[in-house]
């Protein structure tokens, strides 16, 4: 069985962004490929598109290594993303499906039985699905790897403030799917706008040298996280 390079690269990905690697931080074939059960193969193949997508870079005399992203880089990020959101929600507006449609409304209805209980728990992953599944209603492929690559870099780079009044943050959420549902394109990017003006301001850019990353980078030496293969050909 030969494990995708996909595969492993999601859970490389998933491990910088959640900070067991810290930033600057070596990442040698051997050791990953024991850490994730696989071949160098993938490794090397995952760590090519990580370059690509900013996470990884690769030094003279160290090869790869974890990105360290400027302030100016992370609030550029944050930046594309007002542009780029506004963008995807009038595409959904005009592309999307009774299916995308079921599931938006499903994700504010839950969201907003969440908040009415006093259920916080489980609030920034419902919105974390619902801009996925607006992104994905746009239709547009390479927008929605722009807003994935985004979202995964935002999560790396900034701590998220929970919305002080999460009933007006889901009210957005229901105006936003009330205007797609209407193919209400310039309605959805105007509402969208003011959804991102007001997340914006809720991000805390992380610190490099947060003492949680760095026992991280201990953890990775001694372990072994074999990937998710389900779904892989034998």
């Amino acid at each position: 069985m030969r494990i995708p390079a996909h595969s492993v690269c999601t859970a490389i990905r998933d491990d910088i962004v959640s900070g067991v690697f810290e930033r600057g931080g070596r990442l040698t074939e051997e050791v990953l490929a024991r850490r994730y059960g696989v071949s160098r193969v993938p490794v090397r193949e995952a760590l090519r598109t990580l370059e690509s997508e900013g996470f990884v870079v690769t030094r003279r005399h160290a090869g790869a290594c974890v990105a360290e992203p400027t302030e100016q880089e992370a609030a550029d990020l944050l930046e594309i993303r007002m542009l780029l959101e506004p963008l995807g929600a009038a595409r959904a507006a005009q592309r999307r499906t009774e299916a995308h449609l079921k599931v938006l409304r499903g994700l504010v209805r839950l969201g907003q039985e969440r908040v009415r209980r006093g259920e916080g728990e489980d609030l920034r992953s419902l919105g974390g699905w619902f801009h996925e599944t607006l992104a994905q209603a746009s239709g547009s492929p390479a927008l929605i790897a722009l807003l994935t690559q985004l979202r995964h870099k935002i999560a790396w780079m900034y701590a998220v403030e929970q919305p002080a009044r999460p009933a007006e943050s889901w009210a957005e959420h229901g105006a936003l799917v009330d205007a797609v549902a209407r193919r209400d394109a310039e309605r959805a990017r105007a509402l969208a706008v003011q959804h991102a003006e007001r997340a914006t301001a809720a991000h805390r850019l992380r610190r490099a040298d947060l003492p949680a990353q760095q026992s991280g980078a201990a953890r990775v030496r001694n372990s072994q996280h074999p990937v998710n293969i389900a779904g892989v050909r034998h």
